[in-house]
């Protein structure tokens, strides 16, 4: 009696909404301590108590046990709450394996337009969410989560029923052609880029007339540099060639002074010499005239 279903359950996709699951994994979850000792006699009030304390997901673990999240979804099937209670469950954020929980009965049980507008908002959710699986843990996010429900025919060991293609429900007017809310993001990465970009350009063409300004001023200065060494040069080498030519030319100035002391010297010499024969010579004239006198007077 506590593996029924509920009386008044709406048939799902023509058949009992707990034969979605397969009849191994339902025996299974069945035989399980945690489906006899915390889902029996639950309601849909008091199953949203059990899922909030949940902490991961999965199918089933270490030969082939069913995890929690299986359970309750099993036990969600078996009690059918209604739509709005669904969505509610979807909608809220603070709980994110709620969440997940009624994101995947949703896909279990829901039809392909109803999955899409409810599911594709959740693609931008990117919390994490530990997997169990074999022998341990693993993480995924909520985003590939979602997309897993929306492309994947198998998740946790759970066959999913056939959802009609997107881009068909396009065609056929039932769907408008989603906007992921990324390409926001890539439209504003983009203009930031073509906004930089154009500020470097702005700012290489401000900086050209300066730089050639700079370059032309720099070239002046050097030039002007050059002049004024080369001017600096001349100066440093215009004594250098004075000395060169005043000591080229003071070994004649020097020849010449001894010149002229040679023929001082000699000149002066001829005139004593001149001066001492004039002198010798009239002393001698004297001396015989002197003695000449004297013989006639004797």
């Amino acid at each position: 009696m506590a593996n029924r279903t509920v009386s008044d359950a709406i048939a799902v996709h023509g058949k009992n909404p707990q034969h979605l699951v397969e009849k191994i994994i339902r025996e299974r979850i069945y035989d399980s301590m945690y489906w006899k000792e915390h889902c029996f006699g639950l309601t849909a009030a008091t199953l949203m108590d059990k899922a909030v304390e949940l902490s991961y997901i999965g199918g089933q673990y270490a030969g082939q046990h069913p995890t929690e999240f299986l359970c309750l979804a099993l036990k969600m099937l078996q009690l059918q709450p209604e739509k709005e209670i669904i969505n509610e469950i979807i909608k809220q954020e603070d709980f994110k394996y709620l969440r997940a929980l009624g994101a995947f009965y949703l896909r279990l049980v829901g039809r392909s337009k109803e999955i899409y507008l409810s599911l594709e908002p959740l693609l931008n959710d990117p919390r994490k969410l530990r997997v169990r699986q074999g022998e341990g843990f693993s993480l995924t996010y909520m985003d590939e989560f979602i997309d897993q429900l929306l492309h994947e025919d198998r998740v946790c060991d759970v066959i999913l029923p056939r959802l009609v293609s997107r881009h068909i429900m396009e065609e056929n007017d039932e769907l408008e052609p989603r906007v992921s809310g990324l390409e926001g993001d890539l439209e504003s990465d983009m203009d930031d880029d073509e906004r930089g970009r154009n500020r470097s350009r702005s700012r290489s063409r401000s900086r050209s007339p300066s730089g050639s300004s700079s370059r032309s001023r720099s070239r002046s200065e050097s030039s002007d540099r050059g002049r004024s060494e080369k001017r600096r040069s001349d100066r440093r080498r215009s004594p250098s060639s004075s000395r060169s030519r005043s000591v080229s030319r003071s070994p004649d100035r020097r020849s010449h002074h001894r010149r002229h002391r040679y023929r001082s010297r000699s000149s002066s010499r001829d005139r004593h010499r001149y001066r001492s024969r004039s002198s010798s010579h009239s002393r001698r004239r004297y001396r015989s005239r002197s003695s000449s006198t004297d013989r006639r007077r004797r």
